[in-house]
């Protein structure tokens, strides 16, 4: 018999307790106001852990989307465009209020765990021949969900490299 996908990731979210969590934010661009733009801003939405693919929250579970590290604002001369909107994403993050340095994920696709155990998929999640499983990049093929869980939590628990491990 099968363990149900909420079950799976209720342990997981006991497994996580003691690893810090990343924060989820959103990208508020303001109205204009007597025709002066104000500028955009990232908002906290809450935390989850980061486990591979998939954001662990306290009752919901996404996909990851975009990941970012809060910055003050700075003049800084860029050589490509995306390095320019980057750095405009990590000073909203500033604005919205996520200290300088904080991890935090925004474009995170939520996943439907109620259809997932239906039977169908969402997101990287899928039930296959009546196992939960995760296809953890576009190119790579599925695996279990209680394996894949497991295996990351194991690294984020005891990483390679660590004192311990050498």
């Amino acid at each position: 018999m099968t363990v149900s996908v909420d079950a799976l990731f209720d342990r997981a979210r006991e497994r996580l307790a003691p690893i810090p969590r990343d924060g989820l934010g959103e990208l508020i661009i303001p109205k204009r106001f007597l025709g002066v733009g104000r500028a955009p801003r990232i908002v906290p939405r809450g935390e989850a852990w980061h486990v591979g693919t998939l954001l662990i929250g306290d009752r919901e579970v996404a996909a990851v989307g975009d990941i970012l590290r809060s910055r003050a604002e700075v003049r800084r001369g860029f050589t490509a465009e995306a390095q320019r909107e980057r750095a405009a994403l990590q000073a909203a993050a500033f604005r919205g209020g996520f200290a300088e340095g904080a991890t935090l994920h925004i474009d995170y696709i939520p996943i439907d765990l109620a259809a997932v155990e239906a039977g169908g998929a969402s997101g990287p999640l899928a039930m296959r021949d009546g196992i939960p499983s995760i296809r953890w990049s576009a190119a790579g093929g599925w695996m279990p969900l209680e394996t894949y869980l497991s295996d990351r939590i194991g690294l984020l628990l005891d990483p390679p490299g660590a004192a311990g491990n050498v």
